[in-house]
């Protein structure tokens, strides 16, 4: 049997951008098959049942599905050079992090690549070659525009429009800013070592808001040290590098902590209240993708989005986290979050723990990590 994993993803996929990276950096032997619109139908929706990647399939012939999911499974087999730090507060913060790339970092992501014409044409034409990268030039333009319909139609579901756009754009240049100051004395977020942050802000940083041509751009002239930090994390040193000692958090990465309480927790807070009263509507019912709408605030301006469920799982893996912390551990971590805005917002009680089960998230009243 072959030790080589499959994965199954696309050059322009935010996730799989982050699970590539991941496999570089531990040197796991994996092939990369283009995910055209044959294998999405005959290997991804036959075995799992969802048109999502990326999608991994082991040499035990295990489908996983989530680009979470996949690392968890990975650091489970692969355990040497993790990429979760052992300390308390700084594996919080690295899962805050991930968090705040996977499920807040997107909505940026779709803004500039489906509101900004000269990346919405370099996405449809990119889009049209995988899909159909045997296909006439007329073939693979319907194919991206047909992709288009649906990546583009996300833009609402996050809320994005013209009142809102110029808050996620000032958003974005205020990240930028910080993690290129964070980048003159560190190569990674955490110290000499990519941790899951890094792996998940890669996602989108990379494969859309740096290979998109208009944002590209931008990154290069507001945050060429992050440029720098993208080429570092497509060669990565495979299992080098150390986080930094004493469950040091860098302080240049305060002002991303002050914006995940300050942006996307409001949000999360909501979304939790959202699920709570979808599940006692629904009862045993998995989730859909979305489940209502609601109303966010960014820089001033007010906007109004679909509800995420799959947000509240990702929160989980943080609060699982912060109440396993010991009376002393907890108390340090606290002064942390205080300072940072967030001690608040995490004493939130989850009343409707999600979980993944056969591709699906359902509420099962089991919290677990």
């Amino acid at each position: 049997m072959s030790e080589t994993y499959k994965l199954y993803g696309t050059p322009t996929s935010y996730y799989t951008a982050k699970v590539r990276a991941y496999l570089r950096y531990k040197a796991i032997p994996f092939e990369e098959i283009l995910t055209t619109e044959e294998v999405y139908r005959n290997v991804i929706v036959a075995r799992t049942g969802v048109w999502m990647i990326p999608t991994l399939l082991t040499p035990d012939d295990l489908v996983v599905q989530d680009s979470t999911e996949i690392i968890d499974l990975l650091e489970a087999r692969f355990p040497s050079a993790t990429v979760h730090p052992a300390g308390a507060w700084q594996k919080l913060a690295a899962l805050l992090m991930e968090l705040y790339g996977d499920e807040w970092l997107i909505m940026t992501a779709i803004h500039y690549r489906w509101t900004k014409e000269e990346n919405r044409e370099f996405a449809i034409s990119e889009f049209g070659s995988q899909a159909r990268p045997g296909g006439s030039p007329a073939e693979q333009r319907e194919a991206g525009l047909e992709k288009a319909r649906v990546f583009g139609g996300w833009v609402g579901l996050f809320g994005i429009d013209e009142n809102t756009g110029p808050a996620i754009e000032q958003a974005y240049e205020e990240f930028l800013g910080a993690l290129n100051e964070h980048f003159k004395d560190f190569d990674f977020l955490f110290g000499s070592r990519p941790s899951i942050a890094d792996f998940s802000f890669f996602g989108g940083l990379y494969a859309v808001l740096n290979r998109d041509p208009l944002s590209g751009r931008l990154m290069m002239r507001l945050a060429p040290r992050v440029v720098q930090w993208i080429e570092r994390m497509l060669e990565p040193k495979p299992r080098k590098g150390e986080f930094v000692d004493d469950d040091r958090v860098p302080e240049t990465l305060n002002p991303i902590f002050r914006a995940i309480f300050a942006d996307q927790f409001p949000v999360l807070l909501d979304t939790v209240r959202n699920v709570n009263l979808w599940s006692r509507d629904n009862p045993g019912v998995p989730f859909p993708k979305t489940i209502g709408q609601h109303d966010f605030e960014l820089r001033g301006r007010r906007g109004s989005r679909r509800v995420h469920p799959y947000s509240q799982w990702m929160l989980q893996r943080a609060l699982a986290h912060y109440r396993s912390l010991n009376t002393v551990n907890r108390e340090t971590v606290d002064t942390h979050l205080r300072d940072l805005g967030g001690l608040e917002q995490m004493q939130i009680e989850i009343e409707q723990p999600l979980n993944r089960t056969e591709f699906k998230l359902v509420a099962d009243g089991t919290f677990r990590p």
